[in-house]
């Protein structure tokens, strides 16, 4: 089956981009792993020891970040409907978080243990239909948003990925209710053109 023009030149300037290619030569699974350096290397939010929940994992660029920062101590609970390939010290749970079973499975990883970081790059199967794409990556944000309710620790943080668009508002002011800080970050990494933006919200309320 034969590419669509705008398919071959996304494939073209993908190929091209300085973060696909550098992920290439540094050893990350995703050229998404710098958009978490980037936020890393302003905000600090990963630290020696922490235990981290990471949603949406597969690849596995963000759990290799991660890794890096909380060191051999720290706990990595990694979780995706894809498979993901095995990563050094990182528990990879393969399933639907929605699912009462995988949460369990979580939380037995954890060993009950509160989470001080709950990270999520996850993002719907784009349609190209914006009333589609949008609700359903709202849908997916308040996912998120409820698991770390239910395993973050006083204090804890959530990093998730957000479409500027409707319900972005309501669900910063949700964030704020839960959260002492909430934050929003675009890192040089995620491209100008793309509406994604991350929010980062500190100092869960518990």
């Amino acid at each position: 089956m034969a590419r669509s023009k705008s398919s071959s030149e996304w494939l073209q300037e993908h190929f091209k981009d300085q973060y696909v290619l550098k992920s290439q030569q540094d050893g990350y699974r995703s050229r998404a792993a710098y958009k978490l350096l980037q936020i890393q290397q302003k905000d600090k939010i990963i630290k020696p020891g922490m235990n981290v929940v990471d949603l949406g994992a597969a690849p596995g660029g963000w759990s290799q970040v991660a890794r890096q920062f909380i060191g051999s101590k720290g706990k990595i609970a990694a979780l995706d409907i894809l498979p993901m390939d095995q990563l050094a010290q990182v528990e990879f749970i393969q399933g639907d978080f929605q699912e009462d079973s995988v949460l369990a499975e979580l939380l037995k990883v954890l060993n009950n243990e509160p989470v001080d970081l709950v990270i999520s790059d996850m993002a719907p199967n784009i349609t190209g239909v914006k009333a589609v794409d949008q609700p359903k990556s709202m849908y997916l944000l308040e996912l998120a948003i409820d698991l770390a309710d239910q395993v973050l620790k006083p204090g804890g943080a959530l990093l998730m990925k957000v479409f500027q668009g409707e319900g972005f508002q309501p669900l910063m002011a949700e964030l704020r209710q839960r959260y002492q800080k909430v934050i929003t970050r675009k890192p040089d990494a995620s491209r100008a053109r793309s509406a994604e933006v991350y929010l980062l919200a500190k100092g869960f309320k518990g």
